[in-house]
Formats: C-alpha cells, structure tokens, sequence
C-alpha cells in the first residue's frame, strides 16, 4: 500500500536529514585516510607525496567543520570523531614524515625527542580545544592542522631528504618550536570568521588569487603561508605588548619634563 503524500514527504526528510549528518563524517574518514596514505609514504620514502596528503586533509578538515556548521549537524560523536583524526593526520604523520624525511639524518637523540613532542603537544593541543568553548574569532594555540601543515610545507619545498648533521638539527629545532607553538597561549586567526558579506568580491578575489599562486608557485606560496601563519601568534603578542608598554614610557617622559 502506497503511503499518503505527507508521510513519504515526512520519510524523505528523514532520509535527508541522517544524509546530512553523515556527510561531514565522510570528510573525517577522508581525512584519515589522508593522514593513514602520508604514514605509508614516507616510511616508503615517498616524501613529497606525504606532504601532499597532509595538504589535502588540511582542506578536508576544514570542509568537515564548515559543513557540519552551514547544515547545523554537528554532533558529539563528530567531534570524537574529528578529534582522532586530527591526532592521526596533524600529530602523528607529520612526526613521522620529519623523522625520516630530515630528523634521522641527526646525530643527536634530540630527534626522536623533537618528533614523540611534536605528537604528544598536537594531542594535547586538541584536548584543550575540547575542553574550552570554541571561539569564532580565535584559536589559543596554534591549531594541530596549521602545525602539521608547516611540517608539510617544508618537506614539500626542499624536496630532497635532508643528508647533513646540521641541517637536520635546524629541522629538530624547527619541529620543537612548531611544538611549543602548539601549546603556547598565542592567539591565531580562525578561518571560521570568514563570511561573505558585503565585502564578498574581495574575499572571492583573495581565494582566487591564493587558488592560483598555489597552482603555479605552490611550494613557495604554502611555505610563506605556513611560516606567515606560524609566526603571525608572537608577532601579535609581541605588538599587544609594545602598545601596553608605550603608554607608561610617555607618562614616565613627560614626568621627566616636568622635573627638568
């Protein structure tokens, strides 16, 4: 027997509905899969493909949050879920792809150290993420997705396995501070103020212009944005710090003139 009109209409909504809730889950295990590939790749030897993959799940996670946000079908379960995915994607590939990418070629067993911290501070990054109440406008810490990324955008620009002592201790360096930053108490920029406002056509020229250095300038264009980004947290902290500290200068020198 054929159902009325109204309750096929009712079952479709339904139907739309758990449609709707899972699609922002088959980005996560998208993204898994990327972070599962960059494992196997760089313990293959395949660097740049690593890289690659840990590019792509950046982009992926944020289609995950951004869908779940627009569609209203963000859940408990989907946040665990992203969670752990991050954690294997951000925290452990991006360690591994350093290690045998640059840090193994250290004489020091700072490198093992640099790449178990790495992990372990993108992990507990994103336990304080859950813990606090997201805010739209910042991040406190730089976000696992943006450190895994930096790791990425470096082995994607040399290319070639780092080979001398030195340089890979600069990479231990660099991967210890990519670590702090992590956990540090630095304010980044989230991507998800980003609306389309009134001033829609230059946000849509901005991507377009990011969409087509990245084309044609890749490794340099995603360096500079990772370093850019990276560093973007002490930079402001830094000026926050200089603005507080200028106007007690100014009234400490005009007590001066006073006096003279």
């Amino acid at each position: 027997m054929k159902e009325p009109p109204a309750a096929e209409g009712m079952s479709h909504r339904r139907r739309l509905g758990r449609s709707v809730f899972v699609l922002p889950s088959l980005f996560t295990v998208g993204n898994i899969f990327c972070g599962y590939y960059a494992i196997l790749a760089s313990m293959d030897g395949r660097y740049s493909h690593a890289a690659q993959a840990i590019g792509i799940a950046i982009i992926l996670d944020y289609l995950d949050g951004f869908i779940a946000r627009i569609t209203n079908s963000s859940s408990g379960f989907g946040l665990q879920l992203d969670s752990l995915a991050d954690v294997i994607t951000f925290g452990i590939a991006p360690s591994v792809l350093a290690l045998e990418w640059g840090l193994s070629a250290s004489e020091s067993r700072l490198a093992l150290m640099a790449a178990f911290t790495f992990t372990i501070c993108g992990a507990m990054r994103l336990a304080r993420f859950n813990a606090q109440a997201s805010n739209l406008k910042h991040f406190v810490g730089l976000p696992i997705p943006a450190g895994g990324g930096a790791i990425a955008a470096i082995v994607y620009f040399f290319g070639k396995p780092i080979q001398s002592p030195v340089a890979a201790n600069l990479m231990v360096s660099c991967v210890f501070f990519i670590a702090l930053l992590m956990i540090s108490t630095f304010r980044y920029s989230s991507l998800k103020s980003l609306t389309l406002g009134r001033k829609s056509h230059f946000t849509i020229l901005l991507l377009a212009l990011f969409v087509a250095l990245v084309v044609y300038y890749s490794r340099w264009t995603l360096l500079v944005l990772a370093v850019a980004y990276g560093l973007s947290g002490p930079v402001a902290r830094l000026y926050a710090f200089m603005r507080r500290k200028k106007p007690g200068e100014e009234m400490a020198l005009a007590d001066s003139v006073r006096h003279h």
